[in-house]
């Protein structure tokens, strides 16, 4: 007897919702997943990747495993300064909370592209923590990568 796992149909549930991102939980992968609408400045970046961790952390009380996606395909630009602040405070709070995989669906513009292409290579160089991070080009395509990487190849 072949077993198919079959995604479920329940849309993915909106956590936070603010004018530059939003934090949704996708309950069929499981993970939550950051997106961005537009620019995000300082503050508001850091302020919505802390909640999104919090909201981590809380989900994976109940919730195991559980993964990260960002869905970054509106992502103009991340300052050198939020570079650094992801891969030095960030991700090894992250790593952690028990992210071990990031998936991100690729930004539209050049300049969001340097920057997801910048945070790749400060996680793949750091020795603090180990995240796998991979590109994808849709959000369901990220979803099944990450649903694989937290269940294993049967579960796609």
């Amino acid at each position: 007897m072949v077993i198919v796992l079959i995604p479920s149909l329940v849309p993915d549930s909106t956590l936070i919702t603010e004018s530059y991102g939003s934090m949704l939980l996708a309950p069929e992968v499981p993970c939550l997943i950051v997106q961005w609408h537009t620019f995000a400045n300082r503050q508001q970046f850091r302020s919505l990747m802390d909640r999104g961790l919090a909201l981590y952390i809380q989900e994976s009380h109940r919730t195991q495993p559980l993964g990260w996606l960002a869905d970054t395909r509106q992502v103009s630009a991340v300052t050198t300064d939020d570079q650094h602040w992801l891969r030095t405070d960030w991700n090894p709070r992250a790593y952690a909370a028990g992210i071990r995989h990031v998936g991100f669906v690729s930004p539209e513009t050049v300049f969001g592209q340097m920057a997801v292409q910048n945070y790749t290579a400060n996680t793949e160089a750091a020795d603090a923590y180990a995240i796998e991070v991979l590109h994808h080009r849709t959000l369901p395509e990220a979803k099944q990568w990450l649903r694989q990487a937290l269940h294993g190849p049967a579960a796609g």
